[in-house]
């Protein structure tokens, strides 16, 4: 196998599934000529006609491109229909944005939050259309081994600069609550895997028990994204640079280990593009090794080596399992954002079975 041979059908089929817009769902329209009317009321500069297209990626709130003769925006909308307690938190969204904009953090810029549901049937807030590139195949596919490198790069710097954040100076201190993250968040996914479950799943059961039980004695506080992934970024059109992270659906505060040993954990899944990835083939490839990122984040927040990764892992993924089990549950409900839902909920039993395989490394 040539080192830089990586399965591209298999990317150009994820760009085309996810990149791009589409015509609104029928599930999610809404009045487009009350929106306009709103918008030329409480953005500077607007003015129709409004042209309304919905993206295709995305599993949680709907996201549409909104164009006009001023310009494109982005409007991110809670779902219609039954919601689980505190998901598809707009106003959080909005307010952290808001937030990161004063101190040149790589965002869009937020432009109005509006709650009344009058508008389009949902909360909703607007915020400035970042034109570049989201790259959905992880591996990078056409792109140079030397700019892999260095977009994986950006994105650890972008990850440690976010950590670093005085969020107290942000006024942020109230936007999560500090020490026992993990517990607060193992218990949080516990109850909405409960409330979306499905079938039984004895993995996520013991899961349930044992993580509580095992929490790494960590008490770090900074701003967590929550969703840190490269599919949620926007890199430069053209340079290996990341100009704008977005999702912040999931944002608080919390352990940092949280988004990092997150990113850890997405390489770790079954049936994943890493898997069966050694270092050489990594090095190959110019992404880096998860030795060597993690390397590199401790380096830039001076943190010192992180242990116990095996609990970090089990409990990302038993996180990810229960995201999951929600989306199976919007499916059941009628309320899930992307027609490639059912799909992704195929995955739920294996991650919990590997999630467990993490645990038990450490005797759970």
């Amino acid at each position: 196998m040539a080192p830089d041979s990586i399965d591209l059908q298999h990317s150009i089929d994820l760009q085309q599934r996810f990149s791009g817009t589409q015509q609104v769902g029928e599930k999610h329209r809404f009045d487009h000529h009350r929106l306009e009317e709103y918008l030329e009321a409480h953005i500077s500069g607007f003015r129709g006609p409004l042209e309304v297209r919905e993206f295709k990626g995305g599993q949680s709130n709907p996201t549409y491109r909104l164009t006009s003769p001023s310009g494109a925006l982005v409007m991110r909308r809670k779902p219609p229909g039954i919601l689980l307690p505190s998901a598809h938190a707009v106003d959080r969204e909005y307010r952290i944005i808001s937030a990161l904009n004063t101190v040149d953090f790589p965002v869009p810029k937020a432009h109005v939050l509006c709650l009344d549901e009058s508008i389009t049937g949902t909360a909703f807030y607007i915020m400035e259309c970042v034109e570049g590139r989201v790259m959905w195949d992880s591996l990078l596919p056409g792109i140079d081994p030397g700019q892999r490198r260095e977009i994986y790069d950006s994105m650890n710097e972008v990850l440690a600069r976010l950590h670093t954040i005085d969020f107290v100076a942000l006024g942020l201190e109230d936007f999560g609550r500090a020490g026992n993250y993990f517990a607060r968040q193992i218990g949080r996914w516990s109850k909405q895997y409960v409330a979306s479950e499905t079938e039984s799943i004895p993995e996520m059961d013991r899961l349930m028990e044992w993580l509580p039980e095992n929490i790494p004695d960590d008490e770090s506080v900074s701003i967590v994204h929550g969703d840190y992934k490269l599919d949620n970024m926007i890199a430069h059109p053209t340079e290996p640079r990341i100009i704008a992270v977005l999702d912040w659906e999931l944002c608080t505060l919390g352990n940092p280990l949280g988004d990092l040993t997150y990113q850890l954990s997405q390489r770790r899944s079954p049936g994943g593009n890493f898997e069966g990835l050694d270092d050489q083939r990594l090095h190959e490839l110019g992404i880096p090794t998860e030795a060597e990122y993690v390397a590199a984040y401790c380096a830039r927040t001076g943190r010192p080596p992180i242990e116990d990764l095996d609990f970090y892992l089990a409990y990302n993924l038993f996180r990810t399992t229960a995201i999951l089990q929600g989306i199976a549950g919007r499916v059941r409900d009628g309320t899930a954002a992307s027609d490639h839902a059912k799909e992704m909920i195929k995955s739920i039993r294996p991650l919990a079975r590997r999630a467990m395989a993490f645990a038990r490394k450490l005797g759970a």
